[in-house]
């Protein structure tokens, strides 16, 4: 072997030593700095919910005489919804008035015959909860009409049911927080009288839906709001002034509180339904109408017409789908299902007048659909 052959195979054999060295080197150097992988973090509960809403809740009225207490003493006033109330996660309605038994009304002059001021005896407050009821607004006209032993004796009665509220000014009774499938939901209530969060103040909306937002998942928002009877059933885009009362641009009011975090908008007031709209994902619905109104008023055409609106919502808060459960209210107010669905037609064709590409799309079974 010539001196040139071994140098080279002295200099190939150090090389092949030094590219060992090397790998080695750094597969020690790889093993030293991995880390095992981060555990995966707990999936959060995806799953959405149901809420069913209804309107006006007035269950019997002794006052000023017992000619307006329902058959049964109002035992089987909600039976023919209970069915589809006790079903969803989340059951609401707004409790027109306050539950009380005794008391005069300070808004009525003796001997009044126009003068409208609702009492529901406190031995009814068991039958919403017998009715699946989990959650009610108290802000509306009338949740004063008994003063503040009316609002105390409310607040008494729903919490001796289990019953959530909200809608007052008092800071525990503004919003109300439930538990669903995991999440945690809050309902706020709005109206536009004195004692309650006002729907003509937009910024102090805007501030409690934020605040809700930080500790709820989904955030619903309740409004009494609008004018009242058959001649109020469009939504106009501007202030609704009724009986010298401002009662709110409701159009700007909903559109404030989704902007602001709200995931599900629902109205009551008007005593006849409204249309519907979808505004950024979320579901807004004008009116709901009288549901259990009974004794006081006259009931034909629009405003016996009732509804329960069922609502699925995503877990982030978006309008997944719905249904109208279409009602009538017979004799003096009981709310019965309507198999003629005269209401959901009524919703239909307001929702396509006032907001058109923003309706959502409601089948003749009462489905409804993002567009």
């Amino acid at each position: 072997m010539t001196s040139q052959k071994l140098l080279t195979l002295l200099l190939s054999g150090l090389c092949s030593v030094s590219v060992l060295l090397a790998c080695q080197s750094k597969t020690v150097s790889s093993e030293e700095t991995v880390t095992p992988p981060a555990p995966a973090a707990t999936p959060r509960n995806n799953d959405p919910i149901t809420i069913v809403g209804v309107g006006d809740i007035m269950m019997a009225s002794p006052f000023p005489n017992e000619s307006r207490m329902p058959p049964n003493d109002g035992a089987d006033l909600l039976a023919g919804f209970t069915p589809i109330l006790s079903a969803a996660d989340i059951a609401f309605g707004n409790l027109e008035g306050p539950i009380v038994d005794t008391g005069i009304s300070a808004k009525c002059r003796p001997g009044s015959t126009r003068c409208f001021a609702f009492r529901t005896p406190t031995r009814y407050g068991k039958y919403l909860k017998a009715a699946g009821f989990d959650v009610m607004s108290v802000a509306n006209n009338h949740a004063g009409d008994f003063g503040l032993a009316g609002r105390v004796s409310t607040q008494k009665v729903l919490d001796e049911q289990g019953i959530k509220y909200a809608g007052s000014l008092d800071p525990p009774a503004t919003i109300a927080y439930l538990e669903s499938k995991g999440k945690k939901v809050a309902f706020i209530g709005f109206g536009h009288n004195n004692g309650m969060p006002n729907v003509n103040d937009l910024e102090g909306a805007r501030q409690l839906v934020t605040e809700a937002g930080k500790k709820a998942d989904i955030v619903v928002v309740s409004f009494h709001g609008g004018a009242e009877g058959t001649n109020a059933q469009r939504v106009p885009n501007r202030s609704e002034i009724f009986l010298g009362e401002n009662r709110g641009n409701l159009p700007a009011f909903t559109h404030a509180v989704i902007d602001a975090g709200a995931d599900l908008v629902l109205g009551h007031g008007p005593h006849v339904m409204r249309g519907m709209e979808i505004y950024k994902d979320r579901l807004v619905m004008y009116s709901l109408g009288n549901f259990a109104t009974y004794g006081w008023f006259q009931l034909a055409g629009e405003t016996a017409l009732t509804m329960a609106l069922e609502v699925k919502i995503a877990a982030d808060g978006k309008f997944l789908s719905g249904k109208i459960h279409s009602g009538r209210l017979e004799g003096r107010g009981i709310p019965v299902p309507d198999p003629s669905n005269a209401g959901l037609r009524v919703v239909r064709n307001l929702s396509e007048i006032d907001f058109a590409a923003n309706a959502p799309k409601i089948a003749d079974d009462g489905t409804i659909s993002p567009k």
